[in-house]
């Protein structure tokens, strides 16, 4: 069973949906995701809807530039990141901090030792 949930940053700058089962999260330690403190949920990239002009959201890239760091240029809230898996899918790891009506004390978080990659 899928769900479609609607997202955005605190401002609503950026506006989006994203369809899909959550049922889990991730929390990385590497020196973006500690600070950011977003718990991010993996879903294939053409599950995430844009309801905003891509040119409203600014890109923050670093370390291998491997993913893309999306963000709010007004109110600073990382609502979703855009990479590839290892197979070469586009991906997007949704903030799900950023989706409406989320129980996050319900949904399970995996911890990942992103410090060590």
């Amino acid at each position: 069973m899928t769900t479609n949930y609607q997202g955005s940053c605190h401002c609503g700058r950026i506006a989006f949906e994203v369809e899909g089962d959550i049922q889990g999260a991730m929390s990385c330690n590497c020196s973006m995701c500690q600070r950011r403190g977003s718990l991010l949920w993996f879903v294939p990239h053409d599950r995430l809807r844009l309801k905003t002009q891509p040119e409203d959201i600014s890109t923050y890239m670093f370390n291998k530039h491997l993913i893309s760091h999306r963000f709010c240029a007004v109110c600073g809230i990382h609502v979703f990141g855009e990479g590839t898996d290892p197979k070469g899918n586009r991906m997007a790891a949704i903030n799900i901090r950023s989706l409406e009506g989320i129980d996050l004390e319900a949904v399970p978080v995996q911890h990942f030792d992103g410090r060590s990659k």
